[in-house]
């Protein structure tokens, strides 16, 4: 392999792996052995204080990491020099999170080799759906944000029907569930699915001899849906043992041979290529933990990708603001299970009017500012993720500090719960409701809890806390007990020292006596007063940071050496009594994991309450009419949530009103950046945040259905690589509307048939519209530049037209009908727009004015093309005139007919045509009395 193959190696520039030439020769050789990495993967090896990366891998973590080529150094020289880098260990676990979350890569770990040997091995490997294996890795000093949920899907086909079985499972929440379902030909059931458990990462069984059609589609769904897709053996998906497997994997709650879910054979198969791939059963701490559950796709609104995207729900790569995305603006969460849950939330909107009812009622609860500060700062910013620390115990890696934290977060409850019942601004419905919903359930485990913090309070040393050290109490064994002893005089004659050290510096209080991490026991005085240290003898400065300079004694040091020396014999003698109070920490993970999610419901609520109080005008909360009644959409002076908080914006609020057999299928037309697609998405997000549980941002009395699904077409783009022009993106995801939506649907469609030619796009245009609004008959708001398209109101009774203003004047001495300014007001109102500037747009967007100039003339030549023809429409009359003017008409023919036949052997073709001339004349008075006659008559 020659070095052609690794480019931007710096030249003559080597990395320092501590191997000598014939320890790099020999693993340069070994690693070109092993072939390029998979596909989305990317290899570590890990060198014991750092990590390494070679070739391919090495360019990828320069670019995307690093941003820079100048890490890239050779290993070994000549034509076989491998282009390599380095990772400090921080550096590496920053590269693992960001490449198996935002980057979604595959990531192997390689170990076991030796500066002698190259007995390298695959030791751990991680990919998005699947952190197992460097969870702790990766979130010591951060917390996990998202749960990555891996799928395994089945196709099979029966008697013509196509079914899905889906298996899933989420390890961060120990959870495992499974779907099963008929499926068309578009698959949409399943991009469904895929959204609303925001799957990372999909197992799909390998391709067979010959490609199989069904699946290559159910590939580009699951590809559309942002997922990494993975590979296994078709054998992998049997359900032979799986019923086996998981009773070693569930809980006590959920084991059992009568489970229903046993009974849906295809998802079976899919669970068990799951467990099989993520390896559960080689962990024996996620024996007896996990749940299993059935997930009902119709348990929830339904999102397809466009619509998630469309709708801006969650941020992307090219986003930086944090209130661009309805999650960034609604994420004021105080802790990371909440932001998890505000995910899921988001992704799965309810559809039972109840339970939509009792979240909107905590939300106005907790829109009282006092009650919402409390909660938010003085509980829910202390509360850990239980969850994680949960899993912790369970694995035995957890330790005091571990310990702790949670005891820092149950010892909180009983304020936390006196806080939420403090309230007096709530009616009697609302308190019955937060007592169901939190005080209730918190008192209890409380009450289960109160024995662990009694266990920790008895145990640990809590004096030490503040200095960090968990320790446990000296009483519980006499040589903890002497070694304490020996710590303390340690530590007063460390006190000794320090009144000794300001007295001979004279600077009193200045110094600081600190137990640093780098240091251990030193003193610290400021830059201005270590000048006193240079005449003073006696004094070592360690070094000098902003916070001032660091220095010592002979006296300090050795007492740090003691300290040292004391304390890790400390933990050496408290170990054994460490691990059993670990063990029965971890006998209370079911309440822990119970109170997760208690603190992850209370910090969503409280987050939506936070957003809806602090908005530009506070949202209000909305009138639900239940799904099925074919309810009215009205919402007064709606805002888009995202827009309306953008610096140097004032946002322009609109009404809109969709009901049944009257307005439900809104067509708006109108100039380009008129306002046209916000004004869409803007009742897109208005219903999402509604059945998500939070208030919505328009004026009181918002009245909105419960939708059953909310389908959106909206700038669909090409994707080349994958072979698929704008076009077909748009009628795919066309497709995917008119197979999947219902009475009880939202579709929201800007600018069809843009991607053909203007007669194939209008025709489209106009046979899906007529499609929605006569057979679907669901909610629907559909933005055109077909003007045509808005003759549709005059046919159908449920259409009604709708333009964005604009305010148009001519410029002063202008010639042209194009010399005109545009005012874009971003008013929604009824009617239909005559035209979309779209050369204004182009003179705002500062194209060149020759180019300006060549477009208004072009324009007007077809406007006076088009003038010309408007001149003879014969469709601008009313039905009377033109009645009255065809029976004239049929009446001229005759009479021309008559006169033809008498003279029938005499009249040639010349003949006739005076014979028409001649008729004319005599009938011009006629012709002249009724309008649509003379327009017909002009024309000829």
């Amino acid at each position: 392999m020659s070095d052609l193959m690794y480019p931007a190696a710096a030249a003559g520039e080597k990395v320092d792996l501590g191997l000598d030439s014939v320890a790099e020769s020999s693993f340069v050789s070994w690693f070109h052995r092993q072939g390029p990495s998979p596909e989305g993967t990317v290899r570590l090896f890990d060198r014991g204080d750092f990590y390494s990366a070679h070739g391919q891998d090495a360019k990828l973590i320069a670019t995307t990491f690093f941003k820079t080529q100048h890490v890239l150094k050779n290993l070994g020289s000549g034509t076989n020099a491998l282009p390599s880098c380095t990772l400090s260990m921080s550096n590496g676990k920053s590269f693992l999170r960001q490449a198996l979350t935002s980057q979604q890569l595959k990531v192997q770990i390689w170990g076991g080799g030796t500066k002698k040997s190259n007995t390298w091995t695959v030791q751990k490997e991680a990919s998005p759906g699947n952190l197992q294996a460097v969870e702790d890795l990766l979130f010591v000093q951060s917390e996990l944000l998202s749960s990555p949920v891996v799928m395994a899907l089945r196709v099979r086909v029966q008697d013509g029907i196509k079914t899905i079985g889906a298996a899933f499972a989420d390890a961060t929440n120990r959870d495992l569930g499974v779907a099963e379902f008929a499926e068309n030909d578009l698959f949409t059931n399943t991009e469904s699915l895929l959204i609303q458990l925001g799957v990372k990462e999909c197992l799909l069984p390998s391709d067979g001899p010959t490609q199989d059609y069904d699946l290559a589609k159910l590939k580009s769904v699951v590809d559309r849906c942002g997922c990494v897709i993975s590979e296994t053996r078709r054998a992998g998906f049997s359900s032979k043992s799986v019923e086996q497997d998981l009773n070693r994997l569930l809980d006590e709650a959920s084991s059992g041979n009568a489970l229903p879910e046993f009974g849906l054979t295809t998802s079976m198969a899919s669970m068990g290529a799951l467990i099989e791939f993520l390896g559960l059963l080689h962990d024996e701490s996620n024996f007896g933990q996990f749940r299993i559950r059935t997930h009902d796709l119709s348990q929830y609104l339904r999102l397809d990708n466009s619509a998630l995207r469309a709708l801006n729900v969650f941020p992307d790569a090219a986003q930086t603001g944090k209130n661009m995305s309805v999650y960034g603006l609604c994420n004021h969460c105080r802790t990371p299970q909440g932001q998890r849950l505000l995910g899921q939330w988001l992704k799965q909107p309810l559809i039972n009017i109840h339970e939509i009812r009792k979240r909107h009622t905590l939300v106005g609860v907790f829109s009282d500012d006092q009650l919402r500060r409390t909660i938010q700062n003085d509980n829910l910013r202390y509360m850990p993720d239980f969850l994680r620390c949960s899993k912790r115990l369970q694995k035995g890696v957890a330790g005091l500090e571990d310990v702790v934290v949670v005891y820092n977060g149950v010892r909180r409850l009983p304020q936390l719960s006196s806080d939420l019942a403090a309230s007096e601004l709530m009616d009697d419905e609302a308190r019955a409701l937060v007592e169901a919903t939190f005080v209730n359930p918190l008192g209890e485990l409380d009450n289960v809890l109160a024995k662990l913090v009694d266990m920790v309070e008895t145990t640990l040393d809590l004096d030490e806390l503040e200095r960090h050290n968990y320790v446990i109490k000296p009483e519980f064994d006499p040589s903890l007990e002497e070694i304490r002893a020996k710590v303390d005089r340690v530590r007063r004659k460390l006190v000794k020292e320090h009144n000794e050290v300001k007295s001979d510096l004279g600077l009193d209080d200045k110094v600081k006596l600190e137990d640093t991490q780098l240091y251990g026991h030193c003193f610290r005085v400021t830059r201005n007063d270590s000048k006193v240290l240079q005449k003073k003898k006696g004094y070592t400065e360690l070094g000098t940071n902003k916070s001032g300079v660091y220095f010592t004694t002979r006296t300090v040091k050795d007492l740090c050496d003691d300290y040292k020396e004391f304390s890790q014999e400390y933990s050496r003698k408290q170990s054994s009594l460490v691990k059993e109070v670990v063990q029965i920490a971890a006998t209370y993970c079911p309440p822990l994991e119970q109170l997760n999610v208690l603190m992850a419901t209370l910090d969503v609520l409280v987050s939506f309450a936070h957003v809806s109080t602090n908005a530009p005008i506070p949202y209000t909360r909305p009138t639900l009419s239940a799904k099925g009644t074919h309810g009215t959409l009205s919402i007064k002076a709606a805002r888009h949530p995202c827009l309306e908080v953008q610096d140097d914006i004032h946002f322009i609020p609109n009404d809109t009103d969709m009901v049944a057999g009257e307005s439900e299928f809104l067509v708006v037309t109108g100039p380009n950046m008129g306002g046209k697609s916000t004004f869409l998405r803007q009742v897109g997000i208005v219903a999402l945040l509604s059945q998500a549980g939070c208030y919505v941002p328009a004026e009181e009395g918002a009245q909105l259905p419960v939708f059953d699904c909310i389908l959106a077409r909206v700038g669909a783009g090409d994707s080349q690589l994958k072979g698929v022009s704008t076009f077909m993106a748009e009628m795919l995801e066309t497709a995917t509307i008119l197979k999947t939506a219902t009475e009880d649907s939202l579709i929201i469609i800007d600018e069809l048939g843009r991607g053909t030619s203007t007669y194939d796009g209008f025709g489209l245009a106009w046979a899906i519209s007529e499609w929605i609004c006569t057979k679907i008959r669901c909610k629907a708001l559909f933005a055109s530049h077909f003007a045509e398209i808005t003759s549709l109101a005059g046919q159908q009774p449920n259409v009604k037209n709708l333009h964005v203003v604009a305010h148009v004047t001519q410029r002063a001495g202008a010639t042209s009908k194009q010399d005109r300014d545009i005012t874009l007001l971003y008013k929604v109102e009824p009617g239909v727009s005559d035209r979309s500037y779209g050369i204004h747009v182009a003179e705002l967007a500062n194209f060149p004015p020759a180019v300006i100039r060549l477009a208004k003339r072009k324009a007007e030549e077809l406007e006076d093309f088009e003038d010309d023809e408007d001149d003879v429409n014969l469709n601008n009359f009313d039905p009377e005139t033109t009645k009255q003017g065809a029976k004239v008409v049929e009446d001229f023919l005759r009479a021309f007919a008559q006169r033809s036949k008498r003279a029938k052997e005499s009249v040639d073709g010349q003949g006739q045509a005076e014979v028409l001339r001649e008729l004319k004349k005599e009938w011009q008075p006629t012709f002249a009395e009724n309008a649509w006659l003379k327009a017909l008559v002009e024309g000829l």
